[in-house]
């Protein structure tokens, strides 16, 4: 079957949410592959710090996975308008976001309610086993269904309230991010001085959390509005593979920051996590849309599959491993060496997690678009 572009795009998503997966599991069992710090290491010869400070450590850096999805969100945001300049396409699309994201925020978040009430989670106790107090940090509070529901349906979308998952302080940015996008698209989205207004609110936001989709946005409006611009960018083959290894060296420099002096990121003279993996995930993303070779790559059906499920994976995956996992080891840990007990549940709670995510793809996921229909009926509209 013939790739498209949502394929490449899809791809990009999925491996932002596996690489998601990797960090909460790896910050949970080896985390001194995050701070570097022998104390929370368990490989022979602090192999985790090792591993943690090379370029390996991009299959886990969870900071870099997060601003490659909302550069990719803020890229397919405006796709349709660009291309159609329909602008009511983005007041239905603004008015669907909302009942598109909730069903499987508030599906998960009862079961995490839940859960926590049947004395499923174990993180805290499997925390002391495995030296990482970041697992001893979550899910802490009273699993009130009540505040539950709150969380769910009004404080992740408008607070950053995770006190049940974790994950949700990402969904502030993917909800008022994109109503930003959408507003401004709305507003200025076909005037010629609009880079200016970009370049002003692009700076404005660069060192918050809505700085990825809104540029994600900016390279969507260039790559569809800017021809022979985009034309003469990708007849320029070397600036391309240039710009995606300059993204990848951004994109794996390591999350704590710390402990890189003599490592090839020691040669940065400041350390700016943030900024650079946000960088990073921009230049990559710049650099894949216009490469045929990289869009195969990514359009690979695997990574399509994954990015398929996405959303869902982003969702549960934490809660299954706080639950099954460290259940799952802490039985394990009294039997065998630990490396083994790592690899055991790895293996399991990688196969429920798909499991779970599948199952909300297939089942929670649908009620989100039966309610887009609803609401693009109710103003008028059938699609955006």
């Amino acid at each position: 079957m013939k790739q498209t572009q949502l394929d490449y795009i899809n791809g990009l998503k999925g491996i932002g949410a596996g690489i998601v997966y990797l960090c909460h599991f790896v910050f949970a069992f080896y985390y001194g592959m995050y701070t570097l710090e022998p104390v929370n290491c368990h490989l022979p010869n602090n192999l985790d710090v090792v591993i943690g400070q090379s370029p390996l450590n991009t299959l886990f850096s969870g900071n870099f996975a997060v601003r490659l999805f909302l550069v990719m969100s803020g890229y397919v945001l405006c796709l349709g308008y660009f291309k159609t300049r329909d602008r009511k396409r983005l007041v239905v699309s603004g008015a669907k976001r909302y009942i598109r994201l909730l069903p499987p925020i508030l599906v998960s978040n009862v079961l995490i309610c839940l859960l926590m009430a049947m004395g499923a989670y174990c993180n805290v106790a499997v925390a002391d086993l495995t030296a990482s107090p970041w697992l001893a940090g979550f899910n802490r509070c009273e699993p009130n269904l009540w505040n539950a529901v709150w969380e769910a349906i009004f404080g992740c979308f408008f607070v950053g309230t995770n006190q049940f998952n974790g994950v949700l302080w990402t969904i502030p940015f993917l909800f008022l991010g994109a109503l930003l996008v959408y507003g401004v698209a709305w507003l200025i989205g076909d005037k010629k001085w609009r880079y200016v207004v970009y370049l002003i609110i692009g700076v404005a936001v660069l060192m918050t959390d809505y700085a990825g989709i809104f540029w994600g946005f900016v390279l969507c409006d260039v790559m569809h509005t800017q021809e022979r611009l985009v034309t003469w960018v990708k007849k320029q083959k070397w600036l391309l593979w240039f710009v995606f290894f300059a993204g990848a060296y951004l994109s794996s420099y390591p999350s704590a920051g710390t402990h890189l002096e003599g490592t090839i990121y020691g040669i940065i003279p400041i350390v700016m996590v943030v900024p650079f993996h946000l960088a990073g995930a921009l230049l990559l993303v710049a650099a894949v849309v216009c490469l045929e070779p990289l869009q195969k790559f990514f359009g690979w059906k695997p990574f399509v599959k994954l990015g398929n499920i996405s959303y869902s994976l982003y969702l549960v995956h934490f809660p299954v491993i706080a639950t099954i996992g460290c259940a799952l080891f802490a039985v394990l840990f009294e039997k065998l060496s630990y490396n083994l007990a790592v690899l055991i549940t790895f293996v399991i709670t990688t196969l429920v997690t798909f499991a779970v995510s599948v199952g909300f793809t297939k089942y929670i996921e649908p009620l989100g678009k039966k309610g887009e229909i609803y609401v693009g009926k109710l103003i008028g509209k059938n699609k955006a």
